[in-house]
């Protein structure tokens, strides 16, 4: 079973050597998404609501491509730039994430490039 690069031009174009999202079988990694709009690369948004929601957006957007999307989700990672924006990216991630189960998350804190405030990467089994 071969290993297959899903890219999109829906999502931001990596800036290094990796994938938006690499599939194997019925596992398909998405790479963390920043709030990047995918049509000319600047930052969308200045609050942490703002970025989730381009973050997740970024996410759905790869997952469709590999043939997925948030239902199958087994796993979000969220990286967040500071603690005091817990409660408003959670708020932010509870618009997209609706589907019961939910899918099992981590939240850690990082630093990212100026501007960004948080980035998501998702794992989810498909079929």
């Amino acid at each position: 079973m071969s290993k297959v690069e899903i890219r999109t031009d829906s999502a931001p174009t990596p800036v290094a050597a990796f994938s938006q999202g690499v599939r194997k079988g019925g596992i398909l990694q998405v790479a963390g998404q920043v709030a990047f709009d995918p049509a000319d690369g600047s930052v969308v948004g200045t609050t942490v609501a703002e970025q989730t929601g381009q973050a997740l957006r970024n996410v759905v957007a790869v997952l469709e491509a590999g043939g997925a999307s948030l239902a199958d989700v087994v796993m979000l990672r969220v990286y967040l730039t500071d603690t005091a924006h817990f409660a408003e990216m959670n708020e932010a991630y509870g618009k997209f994430v609706t589907e019961q189960p939910f899918p099992a998350r981590t939240t850690v804190y990082v630093g990212l490039p100026e501007g960004l405030l948080v980035e998501i990467d998702a794992l989810a089994v498909v079929g």
